[in-house]
């Protein structure tokens, strides 16, 4: 991913009710689905790596409780970056 939105939420909400918080808005502003969630490891530890389809993946240039959402390179190279 070489774009993305960077997204805030630090309430005491689920990881997945997160990611899906930030790829609804995603899908709203940008008219595309996203596949790929970067996150801090601390964010990550014992979650799941999937949310509705959206992989969430561990960096540590993330900062804690701020998703890194956008579609997988490879997604759109492919054209499977979904258009709403």
């Amino acid at each position: 991913m070489r774009t993305g939105m960077l997204w805030f939420d630090n309430s005491p909400r689920s990881l997945k009710d997160k990611v899906d918080n930030a790829s609804a808005y995603y899908q709203e502003k940008y008219g595309q689905v996203p596949t790929l969630c970067f996150v801090n490891p601390t964010t990550l530890a014992g979650n799941e790596d999937r949310s509705n389809g959206i992989e969430v993946r561990e960096a540590r240039t993330v900062r804690p409780d701020h998703f890194w959402i956008g579609v997988d390179q490879k997604d759109s190279a492919n054209g499977n970056g979904n258009q709403l």
